[in-house]
């Protein structure tokens, strides 16, 4: 039986695996959120470290607005010739004819070069191989009216420079979106791995191979030779894969997918995850084998008082550096700065990581208007506004918003933001309509806590908002400067039974009949 459980949890889709000596890199996709590009290492498969981002300052990446699921789509890493290598894509920068970027750099944790940019090569999903000859190829999904389909040039990689005219290779079985390769050389013959079928519920992993990229490339008598597609399985969306061969000489595969809930369509709510296989070979193809390693849950639980220097590499923001809109407080804690004047959103974010969660701050208000969020997108997600006289409780649905209850406090309290997030209760026999329920609560200076909603997670799922992202959570500067004195985040559920004032019960029943 297979392990339904990732590798690297939360909003870490699309990943690309290489090994340089005993440890493993693992590098995903970041899409709006900057820094961009994370890598994590293992020496073991199983357990995963994040070792710093790739994308790191403005030389590499131009801030941006933050739009949902755009910039940063699916890397590839490599390690060859005793460097790393990212091979990555910017969408934002195809309307200025740009294609895809290389960066370099001697370690992982970086720092990472500035970019190289490959010509003539729009689209999305770059792959980078070696031939026995030293010779690179650029591989990737072109979305040039000139050429459609999985291109590959030879290049030379410290540059971006092309050496030689684009070829289309294989385009896969015949399902949507064949998309995602990669291309691997391996004893005389070239494999070529794809994602398709979309990245949803259809999504599988391929795979054909050919003696020379003239081909014709071969398809897997097997194909696809992952997916979980029509099949009663907690993971789903399984696809967009990577291989790499073991130190020991086996091989292993990591792909994405996701763990939906909730009755039928099901909804995921923590974006696209890293899961790891193993991989077996015979009669030269390989044989994903799901059941090989033994994957345990991790505590993601972390206080941050921002007292350091550095910000912990956890931290996001929306379209900006987070350094572009926060500073060092003079005394405890860390200003945010609503009116740095960014083009994105000023949210100090952090990826959930579990099924079941709680994250508290606490921010001085004294001067501005901030609150804690858990969000995909702008348009979905909830919040805890705090003022310095006041928290309000809204959820943000698409064009509708709904402000759930206001709770007046006294002028210069500290009071504690918390979202808590449960999995509603269930039995063999009957599966709740819930994904989870989701809590807003005040806890005061006295110790007293009162929530002041309580709704059903579906709405703050990809499902409702579409796209390729998940839920981070976090605090936003909406007008002025806060100061963030703390942000705590605790893997697992919290204790039932949290005390709830009469007129926010009735609130909530009035939200649940209109959802």
């Amino acid at each position: 039986m297979s392990t339904d459980q990732p590798i690297i949890p939360g909003f870490y889709p699309d990943p690309s695996i290489c090994r340089a000596g005993d440890t493993y890199y693992i590098v995903n996709s970041s899409f709006e959120y900057l820094p961009g590009l994370p890598i994590h290492s293992s020496t073991d498969l199983v357990t995963w470290t994040p070792v710093g981002n790739a994308l790191t300052r403005t030389g590499q990446i131009a801030e941006h607005a933050g739009v949902a699921s755009s910039s940063i789509y699916a890397p590839t890493i490599r390690y060859h010739d005793g460097r790393f290598w990212i091979a990555g894509t910017n969408v934002l920068t195809h309307g200025g004819g740009v294609g895809q970027f290389i960066i370099t750099a001697d370690d992982p944790a970086g720092p990472w070069s500035d970019p190289a940019h490959v010509p003539g090569t729009i689209g999305i999903d770059p792959d980078l191989a070696w031939d026995e000859d030293g010779v690179c190829r650029l591989t990737w999904t072109s979305l040039s009216a000139e050429m459609r389909g999985i291109a590959s040039v030879p290049i030379d990689p410290s540059t971006g420079e092309t050496l030689g005219e684009p070829k289309l290779l294989w385009q896969g079985t015949g399902g949507a979106h064949p998309e995602g390769p990669h291309l691997y050389r391996l004893d005389g013959w070239w494999y070529l791995l794809l994602a398709e079928g979309g990245t949803a519920r259809g999504h599988a992993a391929t795979i054909a191979r050919a003696r020379t990229l003239d081909g014709p490339f071969e398809s897997a008598p097997t194909n696809p030779i992952l997916t979980h597609r029509g099949r009663d399985h907690p993971v789903q969306n399984t696809g967009h894969a990577d291989v790499v061969q073991l130190g020991d000489g086996d091989w292993a595969m990591v792909y994405l997918g996701v763990r939906p809930r909730g009755v039928t369509p099901g909804f995921h709510v923590n974006g696209r995850e890293t899961f790891l296989a193993g991989i077996d070979w015979i009669d030269g193809w390989p044989v994903v084998d799901e059941s090989r390693f033994t994957v345990t849950q991790a505590d993601h639980s972390f206080d941050d008082t921002f007292d350091t220097a550095t910000l912990d590499q956890r931290w996001l923001g929306v379209g900006m550096f987070p350094s572009s809109f926060t500073r060092r407080a003079e005394g405890p804690g860390l200003v945010i700065d609503a009116d740095s004047g960014g083009p994105g959103i000023p949210l100090l974010a952090t990826r959930v990581r579990d099924t079941e969660w709680s994250a508290s701050a606490r921010f001085d208000a004294t001067a501005g208007t901030g609150r804690l969020v858990m969000r995909i997108d702008k348009e979905h997600g909830c919040a805890l506004t705090f003022d310095g006289e006041a928290v309000e409780a809204a959820v943000t649905i698409g064009p509708a918003v709904r402000t759930f209850s206001r709770l007046p406090l006294e002028r210069g309290a500290l009071p504690t933001l918390r979202i808590s997030v449960r999995r509603p209760e269930t039995t063999p026999h009957w599966t709740p309509d819930e994904v989870d329920i989701v809590e807003l609560s005040v806890v005061t200076d006295d110790g007293s806590e009162q929530v002041l909603a309580s709704f059903d997670g579906r709405h703050i799922s990809t499902e409702v908002a579409g796209r390729f992202t998940g839920r981070v959570v976090g605090v936003e500067g909406l007008s002025g400067r806060v100061v963030l004195r703390e942000m705590r985040y605790v893997s697992g559920a919290r204790p039932a039974g949290e005390p709830t004032s009469p007129a926010v019960e009735a609130d909530t029943a009035r939200w649940s009949d209109c959802s």
